[in-house]
């Protein structure tokens, strides 16, 4: 299936038998792409002036589920991005297509020769791949940059690997990433992905759970289960291009206990209006406290009240500073 965007277009296949050739060389990059941080758009600045010289498109090959979701199931590392983010940001950064390969059995069992084979030489036609130093591939994972290139000469492809991108010595991850973003450090996450950290969404129909206590929110399904962070958050919220306060829940809502997969709960200050349907945008600006099982629903109001307070406070704050500074 091949959906068209106003930036390009994106090719869901899945499964291998539905990969078919491109009658067009290409220039690609193959990975998972969490977050597409800075590492990352390194490579794919890389992929685009490639293509612009060659004058061909420009493609990333990314896989759904991720491969460590695959492997590890549930245990897998919390994803920074749902599909549909990392396809739009990777669309927004320029790349012409995105092809999503569904990763299953069959890729899985692939070995080295045969993935260079039948996905990049007969599925993507390449004319030019470029990958991180650390990639992998193959069922044992024996196929790696060497092999590559040593496949190109008989295959009519070139091969081209890129360095680690370092920020303070350290080197720039989507797990360096998660765990910013676990300790609430959304300064250092965001100098890693080169944006504030933030999810995006379209707000579904829930349970009116918060309209009953007092507090109506906009939820949004993270459709995993695991989140990169879990607690009660102050953030801003993006809706049509206008920016609202807010008080924000990610966690599975243990004083209700009706949930399994985390869900981002989103209470809106000062804001009247239907949500349902429209897609926001949910930045993290600061962290309040860990989601917690309250004894009774009084109790849970309670501490929302306070929440709210601490967060007003906290913008009022944050307005405070950023006043003081434009002054000096």
């Amino acid at each position: 299936m091949t959906l068209a965007t106003d930036q390009g277009k994106v090719t869901f296949i899945r499964g291998l038998h539905n990969l078919q050739s491109y009658n067009q060389r290409s220039v690609v990059t193959i990975g998972s792409f969490d977050g597409v941080h800075l590492g990352h758009q390194a490579i794919l600045q890389q992929v685009k002036a490639t293509a612009a010289m060659l004058g061909l498109p420009s493609v990333v090959m990314t896989f759904e589920p991720q491969p460590q979701e695959y492997f590890s199931g549930e245990k897998a590392p919390a994803r920074l991005m749902r599909l549909r983010e990392k396809i739009d940001a990777l669309l927004e950064f320029g790349i012409d297509r995105v092809v999503c390969l569904q990763f299953n059995r069959v890729l899985r069992n692939l070995t080295a020769s045969e993935f260079i084979y039948q996905v990049l030489v007969d599925g993507l036609s390449i004319k030019h791949l470029i990958i991180g130093d650390d990639f992998r591939f193959g069922c044992d994972r024996s196929g790696d940059f060497k092999m590559l290139a040593e496949f190109g000469k008989n295959c009519d492809f070139d091969v081209q690997d890129t360095k680690t991108l370092e920020i303070d010595n350290e080197r720039v991850s989507s797990t360096r990433v998660r765990e910013f973003l676990q300790q609430a450090d959304f300064g250092r996450a965001s100098q890693l992905l080169g944006r504030p950290f933030s999810i995006k969404g379209r707000v579904v129909y829930g349970q009116q759970v918060g309209r009953k206590l007092g507090f109506p929110t906009a939820n949004v399904q993270l459709n995993r289960y695991s989140a990169p962070l879990t607690g009660v958050y102050a953030v801003l919220v993006d809706i049509d291009g206008v920016r609202y306060q807010g008080a924000a829940n990610v966690g599975v809502r243990p004083t209700v206990g009706d949930l399994v997969k985390p869900i981002l709960e989103v209470h809106l200050l000062d804001f009247s209006g239907d949500l349902y349907g429209q897609r926001i945008e949910v930045e993290f600006m600061h962290k309040i406290r860990d989601e917690a099982k309250f004894t009774t629903l009084d109790k849970l109001v309670e501490t929302i009240q306070q929440d709210v307070k601490q967060i007003r406070a906290w913008f009022a704050g944050a307005k405070s500073i950023e006043s003081s500074d434009n002054k000096g």
